[in-house]
C-alpha cells in the first residue's frame, strides 16, 4: 500500500491516461446541505413524473450506503463537445437533438473506462473495494463534482468548469481508499442571467433553481405520456433533449471538440433530414440508434415529439 499522497497522485494520473479531462476528489460523507435542497425540490414536485428521483433518498446523500466503509469519492469529467454537428445552426427549421446524444450511449462508453480504472487501482494499490457510477444510480454527481473542485453549479444548475465550460459527462468512483481531498472553487456566474433569459419554457424558475417538470429535456425524454397542451413556451424544434441554456452560457466559449471516436455522429445522423425523421420506420430506428441514448425514448417518443413541435409551428403561423 502506497502513501495517501502517492495513491492520490496515482489516481489522478490514471484518470488522465484513461482520457478523463478532469479528476477531483472529495471525502465520502453525508451531504447535509444537499439533503435540505433535495427534500425541498421533491416537495415542490419539480421532478414531475420522474418518480425514480424520489427513491433511495438516503443513498443519494450518503455514499457509505452504496459502498461499505467508503472513504473517497473520485469525480471525473469527460468532454462531449462535438466538432461536427448534424444540425445546421443556421437552419432554424431543422429538428434538434442534444449534443450528448450524437454518438454512442455514454453510459456504456464511460462505464467501461471506469471499470478499467477500478481494475488498475486494485492491481497497483492493492485490495480496494468500490463501485463505478455514471448517471445510472442514486448518486448526486453534480454535488460531488462541485465538492471536489471540478466546477460550480451555474444558474441553470449544470456544473460549469472554467476551462471547458459545461458540455461534459460526470462520473464517479466511490472507493474505500482514503485520499487527499480537493477544495471547492468559487461561483463565477456573476450577474449573468443568459441561461434564465433564454429558457423558452421558464424551467429555470430562479437563479440556481430548476423545475425539471418544465424543461424541454424532461418533456422530450423523461415524460412517457402525451406532452400537455398547456405546456408553456416553444420547443424550438428540439425533439430529444435541449442545449439552450448551455449554448448561451459564456463559459462554453472555452469548449473544445472531444477526441472520442465513440461520440462522433454517424454519417446517417449527419445527413438525416426532417423528412427522414418523420418517415423513419421501427426497423430503421432500431438499427440507426442501436447504441445511442436516443433509443431511450423509443420510436413512439420521437414521433410524439416531432408531432408536438410541428403542431407548435402550425399554431405559430
Amino acid at each position: 500500500m502506497l502513501s495517501i499522497e502517492k495513491n492520490t497522485k496515482f489516481i489522478k494520473d490514471t484518470a488522465k491516461n484513461l482520457g478523463f479531462d478532469y479528476c477531483g476528489i472529495s471525502k465520502a460523507g453525508f451531504l447535509e446541505n444537499e439533503a435540505k435542497h433535495l427534500e425541498k425540490w421533491l416537495n415542490n414536485q419539480y421532478q414531475g413524473e420522474m418518480k425514480y428521483m424520489e427513491n433511495h433518498f438516503d443513498k443519494r446523500l450518503n455514499p457509505t450506503l452504496l459502498v461499505d466503509d467508503a472513504k473517497s469519492v473520485v469525480s471525473l469529467l469527460f468532454n462531449y463537445f462535438p466538432n461536427q454537428q448534424p444540425i445546421n445552426p443556421e437552419n432554424l427549421d431543422d429538428y434538434k437533438i442534444s449534443k450528448y446524444a450524437y454518438g454512442n450511449d455514454y453510459h456504456e462508453v464511460i462505464k467501461k473506462k471506469l471499470k478499467q480504472f477500478l481494475s488498475i487501482i486494485q492491481e497497483n494499490i492493492g485490495e480496494v473495494n468500490g463501485r463505478a457510477f455514471v448517471d445510472s444510480a442514486p448518486v448526486m454527481d453534480k454535488a460531488w463534482a462541485k465538492k471536489s473542485g471540478l466546477g460550480w453549479q451555474g444558474k441553470h444548475t449544470n456544473l460549469i468548469n472554467r476551462k471547458i465550460g459545461s458540455f461534459f459527462f460526470i462520473a464517479e468512483l466511490i472507493i474505500d481508499l482514503p485520499l487527499i481531498a480537493d477544495g471547492k472553487v468559487g461561483d463565477f456566474c456573476g450577474t449573468c442571467t443568459k441561461c434564465i433569459d433564454a429558457c423558452p419554457t421558464d424551467a429555470i424558475i430562479a437563479p440556481y433553481q430548476l423545475d425539471a417538470s418544465k424543461c424541454i429535456s424532461y418533456f422530450t425524454i423523461e415524460l412517457k405520456k402525451e406532452i400537455p397542451e398547456n405546456t408553456k413556451g416553444s420547443f424550438e424544434n428540439w425533439i430529444f433533449g435541449c442545449d439552450i441554456c448551455q449554448d448561451v452560457c459564456p463559459w462554453n466559449r472555452f469548449s473544445s471538440p472531444h477526441q472520442t471516436p465513440e461520440f462522433l455522429p454517424s454519417p446517417t445522423l449527419m445527413n438525416i433530414s426532417n423528412q427522414d425523421w418523420r418517415e423513419i420506420t421501427e426497423e430503421v430506428f432500431k438499427v440507426m440508434f442501436k447504441n445511442s441514448p436516443i433509443k431511450r425514448t423509443k420510436l413512439e417518443g420521437i414521433k410524439r415529439n416531432i408531432e408536438y413541435v410541428e403542431k407548435q409551428k402550425k399554431n405559430k403561423n
